[in-house]
């Protein structure tokens, strides 16, 4: 009994009338707006009416969702999860039509709309009824004082129901009072059953409403999953974009002071009319050299990473000559190869020649320039490193360089083309290898349409070798 007469005394029951009151006007509203708009849609042409109705129905079907979302929670108190995640801004439009397709709450909210018209008209009938009939009753004995207490013209009688049973005579009867009284108690306790029916017709209502209207738990942890993970994608590229432009831009500003003190170097190191150097300071300029070279090539390493990344590398692919690039490489490294290393850098070159390449001949001599320094690095004090050309057949030349170093172990071949990646840190540490001119190579002439590839044996040493597409004779001669 306590539930029952709670539901008299709660301001939410009253709220729950308002709100079940409401539901035919708006059901009908709804459900016109739907019709109308899917009508339009699907009948319309394709791009004048049909689409524009139907992006037109769904917003329109979104609003009233949210309008409805906001009538439960503030008339019946119905706790509502959020109908979406707040997701980052300057997001496409494609993007965000496509969440809005894919989220649920979307089509459920579209069916708590249509279902508005046949249960709400129901829910609204009977409420105007029930009340009706309790508040009628419940004013009887009113109607029955009014009734034989007020003057009203003759054979007139507003007591109807009750005539039969408490006579037509005037004045108030006790068989009649007291029939009123029990009619009129009797509907107040029908009006207080039928507030506490509505009541819980309103809870359920709420509880629909949560369930159509409002995301799941689950779905919300997967949506809020889902935002961070594209604001975090979003932060991070551009931290990628900011430290591309950096490493651009240190790369750029290091070249003009390693320009000088190479330049100041080679100064002191080639003049003729100086007394001859001391050997301790001989020897202190030539590590300086070398280390200037070391930091130029690095230099030039992340340059080139940077601007691949970035899509800055461009190419002028062209017809290069395989043996001029062979013959600059081997004149710029077989000196330092000599000096620094004790390591003799030859040439096998067919007689006959050889057709020109499809390349950027600045890109394909700086590929064979870290395949060579790299060989070098890798080849004991003494060793032989080699740049070989020779025709490959069905229209290719393959460009290899091979050394007698200490070679690859097995399981490294695979990733010997990674960026950043040694084979051995400790090596690495004594050659002073970056682990960039392979990963470098490789993007370059992938880039100019060929191929690169490792022959390894430990011990034994390592054969790189670029195979490149062999240039028309018409586009050649051009």
């Amino acid at each position: 009994m306590a539930p029952v007469i709670g539901a008299v005394l709660r301001p939410r029951t009253y709220g729950s009338l308002v709100f079940i009151a409401t539901r035919l006007p708006l059901g009908l509203l709804y459900f016109c707006v739907l019709l109308v708009g899917l009508a339009l849609g699907l009948g319309g042409a394709l791009v004048v009416i049909g689409i524009p109705a139907i992006i037109g129905t769904f917003a329109a079907a979104w609003g009233f969702a949210a309008f409805e979302r906001h009538l439960a929670r503030w008339w019946l108190g119905a706790d509502i999860a959020p109908m979406s995640v707040a997701a980052p801004p300057g997001r496409p439009l494609l993007t965000r039509a496509r969440e809005h397709v894919s989220n649920p709450v979307t089509w459920w909210s579209l069916l708590y709309l249509l279902i508005q018209l046949p249960v709400g008209t129901v829910a609204f009938v009977l409420e105007v009824a029930g009340l009706s009939v309790a508040v009628a009753l419940t004013l009887t004995p009113l109607w029955y004082l009014v009734d034989r207490l007020t003057a009203h013209p003759a054979g007139v009688q507003f007591q109807g129901t009750l005539l039969a049973v408490a006579g037509s005579g005037p004045g108030v009867e006790p068989r009649g009072l007291l029939l009123s009284l029990l009619l009129g108690a009797a509907g107040l306790v029908l009006l207080v059953w039928v507030l506490w029916v509505l009541d819980l017709a309103a809870v359920a209502w709420g509880a629909v409403a949560s369930r159509l209207l409002g995301m799941s738990d689950a779905g919300i942890r997967l949506a809020e999953a889902r935002s961070v993970a594209v604001a975090e994608h979003r932060r991070a590229e551009l931290a990628d974009q900011s430290r591309r432009e950096l490493v651009v831009n240190v790369s750029h500003e290091l070249r003009t002071p390693i320009a000088s003190i190479r330049a100041h170097v080679e100064t002191l190191t080639m003049r003729e009319d100086a007394l001859p150097l001391d050997p301790d300071t001989s020897r202190y300029l030539e590590v300086i050299a070398r280390e200037t070279e070391r930091l130029s090539a690095l230099v030039d390493d992340l340059l080139a990473i940077a601007r691949a990344d970035a899509g800055e590398l461009t190419l002028t692919v062209g017809p290069v000559s395989v043996v001029q690039v062979v013959h600059h490489v081997r004149e710029a490294l077989g000196p330092m190869a000599r000096r620094q290393r004790s390591v003799t850098l030859v040439e096998l070159l067919p007689d006959d020649g050889l057709p020109p390449v499809l390349a950027d001949p600045d890109r394909l001599t700086q590929v064979i320039m870290n395949l060579v320094r790299n060989a070098v690095a890798y080849t004991h004090e003494g060793g032989l490193v080699s740049i070989e050309a020779a025709a490959d057949g069905g229209g290719h030349v393959a460009l290899a360089v091979a050394d007698t170093g200490i070679g690859i172990p097995p399981e490294d071949l695979d990733r010997v083309f990674d960026r950043f990646y040694r084979t051995d840190a400790s090596r690495a540490r004594s050659t002073g290898g970056f682990g960039l001119g392979l990963s470098i190579a490789r993007d370059l002439v992938e880039a100019m349409g060929g191929t690169i590839h490792v022959e390894s044996e430990v011990d034994t040493g390592s054969r790189f070798t670029v195979r490149l597409r062999v240039a028309e004779p018409a586009r050649a001669g051009r």
